[in-house]
């Protein structure tokens, strides 16, 4: 255990205390009596302390490594992410207070508001750009959705991450298992429960009704959860993706040119009859605006630069579901046909849309 110690740099009696809360127990003891400490020990250790130098409390880091969904690449990529957001905020703040510093070198002294503004919110359209800031409910679609719920006065929302489609006049109570989505729900946000979809810890027709928006996805078995939420609600609104339909394949330029590996992650996924079935209902289209406010991986279908940004890509698990290599061969070449013209050749038509139809679906029953 000394040398976990000195290695990782905490304390022997950290050790000792995550070993008795249960956060990191080693799987052996030599023959002196000494804790030992195996590779998937040291795996989870590293997690641990990367998630706590990043703020995290205990509770939620517990919440976090014994995620059985997530493996070893997958907190590999999530702590990626954190910390190049991190790394965004130093940034900008480093670039705040260069300006300062420059602004005193030439003996102008900026106002207090202005040090406010530069220290406090404004640091914040700094880096914007950053995951949280780039998904945020589009009205439009919002709209769709909450007609979608008729007079439903109690709704779940299930796979809620941050509540941003909360209808904000009902009574909501979300239902997220990230620990990492739960901590970033803002304030007066729903009461928020650590479950998942397949296994609601709700009594039979608890709820008018239950949603879940852009979550259905990431679920183990989308028809579980599915059925689940027929169980718990009278009436259900989803909204999900179709790729059943023939040559949805073709129908976004992103996947069809440069991402061919988004079709792989839809191999095994039930057809949008299998799941409107889960709930005996029907499915109806959604559009998006060109101007669509959330960023999910469509959103950007008329804005083809903002894919170049990697602050959007982290907000679009597809990018890190594909993988790193993937990902640059793809924002490098539509780097390139951006450059050279070649996209707005093979996409001319879309300029004069002010809407796409690309297989989101909204199912409701």
């Amino acid at each position: 255990m000394g040398r976990v110690a000195a290695l990782t740099g905490v304390t022997v009696r950290t050790l000792h205390h995550y070993d008795e809360i249960g956060l990191v127990r080693p799987s052996a003891r030599t023959a002196a009596g000494y804790r030992a400490y195996a590779a998937a020990d040291v795996e989870r250790l590293r997690e641990v302390l990367a998630y706590r130098r990043l703020g995290f409390g205990l509770r939620e880091i517990a919440d976090l490594v014994d995620d059985p969904a997530t493996d070893a690449v997958a907190h590999l990529r999530r702590l990626r992410g954190l910390l190049l957001e991190q790394r965004d905020r130093a940034a900008a703040l480093v670039t705040a207070i260069d300006r300062e510093l420059g602004a005193r070198a030439m003996g102008i002294r900026t106002t207090p508001q202005e040090q406010l503004q530069v220290f406090g919110a404004q640091l914040y359209d700094v880096i914007g750009s950053a995951y949280p800031a780039t998904r945020r409910t589009e009205p439009r679609i919002a709209a769709q959705v909450w007609d979608a719920l008729g007079d439903a006065r109690t709704v779940l929302n299930v796979g809620a991450g941050t509540g941003s489609y909360e209808p904000p006049d009902r009574e909501v109570t979300a239902v997220e298992p990230s620990a990492v989505m739960r901590a970033q729900r803002p304030a007066g946000a729903a009461p928020c429960v650590a479950a998942a979809a397949e296994s609601l810890p709700f009594p039979d027709d608890s709820f008018d009704a239950a949603m879940a928006f852009s979550t259905v996805h990431h679920w183990r078995d989308p028809i579980a959860g599915l059925r689940e939420m027929r169980r718990v609600a009278r009436r259900v609104v989803v909204f999900t993706y179709d790729a059943s339909e023939a040559g949805w394949r073709d129908r976004f330029w992103l996947a069809r040119d440069y991402l061919p590996e988004f079709a792989a992650l839809l191999t095994d996924w039930p057809s949008l009859a299998d799941l409107t079935r889960a709930i005996g209902g029907r499915a109806e289209p959604v559009l998006i605006p060109w101007d669509c406010a959330d960023g999910f991986f469509e959103a950007y279908w008329r804005r083809p630069e903002a894919y170049l940004d990697e602050h959007v890509r982290r907000a679009i698990s597809v990018w890190t579901r594909v993988g790193p290599q993937a990902e640059q061969r793809a924002v490098t070449a539509l780097r390139d046909d951006l450059t050279s013209g070649r996209w707005s050749d093979r996409n001319r038509d879309l300029v004069a849309l002010d809407a796409a139809e690309l297989g989101l679906r909204l199912l409701v029953a």
